[in-house]
């Protein structure tokens, strides 16, 4: 194991590095928080329910990890999906919810298909409602000028400056990867691949297995896949239904890579958190994957095993009186071949060298110049690895 001082007036903070890589001499720091962020983050530490109807875990099982925001009627879809996938009891199920919302809370708490540990980002920006990460007095508006102004903030390359609802967006994901990966006991020293989706995306009944099939042979039928996905890189896309297997650029629809790739990630911390765009799968496609020096190719299926379905903003929100599902449901066409596994590991293989969307060099969105964002971001990525330096 490596270790870094940090010299400061302060006491010294060590490093921690188990193949960690970060910059030595950046110390975290988070803002005061609330109380009902402390009591958020009290929550993240209960062990998961339903250990009595599923004391074990399978040993090949594959954790998944729902992150959600605030569409409770894309929840109870994904939820009800969920519960017919085969395959689901044998899993952890992590979701991980972007600030604080009682109709998701309940919806989650109601899950009795699994186990299910419910955590909360407690920096969300929906959990500060007049202090930084959210709306901090002072703070700059829109396109004003800081200095004419004399408010607070930095504006992104398009002279806009932040909004916490946008902001919130790579936050949360970062800030889940981070927990999830390196700060959960159940799932810290977890080497497998772990399965992400989010609250828009119907899981088709053979999801799980076949997102085990495909993460089983990705290193000898695609030794240049980082990952497995369970749809294709096209949202729109059913899948070509060929009989091979596809490798193509990673998609943000049920993506699954293991610990190896989240540690190659986690060392280009300071690109995903210094890139002006607002959206993490924008930052990843532009700048994170390019750094890699090679393709970044992700094995699936010529089928789809998952479906996008959301049709309004992410940070929008919902109630029952105003969902963003066409007449309040949501079609998704399963057909017997989605009920069972449906990859074959004699298939060839068949790889999109010509990749599209998002590519290196791509400027970003914008949404992402204030420097507190990016320092809290950064902050994301070292809570886990420092430890106060013994004294001497």
């Amino acid at each position: 194991m490596l270790s870094f001082r940090v010299e400061g007036e302060e006491a010294p903070l060590v490093l921690e590095q188990e193949e960690v890589l970060l910059d030595s001499k950046f110390k975290p720091e988070f803002p005061n928080q609330t109380v009902l962020s402390i009591s958020l983050e009290e929550r993240n530490k209960l062990p998961p329910r339903n250990l009595n109807l599923f004391p074990n875990l399978a040993k090949d099982h594959i954790k998944i990890v729902l992150y959600v925001h605030n569409r409770p009627q894309y929840l109870k879809v994904v939820v009800q999906s969920l519960s017919a996938v085969e395959g689901i009891g044998e899993t952890l199920l992590v979701v991980s919810h972007d600030g604080y919302y009682r109709e998701m809370d309940e919806i989650v708490q109601g899950i009795k298909f699994c186990q299910v540990k419910q955590i909360f980002a407690p920096y969300s920006p929906h959990l500060f409602p007049d202090s930084f990460p959210g709306v901090a007095p002072g703070d700059c508006h829109d396109k004003e000028n800081a200095a004419e102004k004399k408010c607070n903030g930095n504006p992104d390359q398009y002279g806009n400056h932040r909004s916490p609802k946008i902001v919130s967006l790579k936050h949360h994901w970062w800030w889940m990867m981070n927990t999830v990966w390196d700060g959960l006991p159940e799932t810290k020293g977890y080497t497998g691949h772990i399965l992400f989706i989010e609250e828009d995306h119907y899981v088709l009944p053979n999801a799980y297995r076949n997102i085990q099939l495909l993460t089983r042979m990705k290193p000898w039928k695609c030794p240049d896949c980082y990952a497995a996905n369970l749809a294709p890189s096209d949202v729109n896309s059913k899948g070509e239904g060929w009989e091979t297997l596809i490798a193509e650029k990673m998609g943000n629809v049920g993506y699954a890579w293991n610990r190896t790739v989240w540690r190659k990630i986690h060392a280009q911390a300071k690109n995903f958190c210094t890139f002006d765009d607002y959206n993490w799968d924008i930052t990843m496609w532009a700048t994170i994957f390019p750094s890699w020096g090679t393709t970044v190719y992700s094995l699936r299926g010529p089928r789809r095993s998952a479906a996008h379905f959301g049709k309004c903003g992410l940070h929008q929100g919902q109630d029952s009186r105003n969902a963003c599902i066409d007449n309040g449901v949501v079609s998704v066409d399963v057909d017997d071949a989605d009920k069972i596994p449906n990859i074959n590991s004699n298939w060839p293989l068949h790889v999109v060298k010509k990749q599209g969307g998002y590519q290196a060099g791509f400027k970003g969105w914008g949404g992402w110049g204030d420097e507190r964002d990016q320092k809290l971001c950064l902050s994301f990525a070292h809570m886990y690895h420092f430890v106060e330096a013994p004294s001497i």
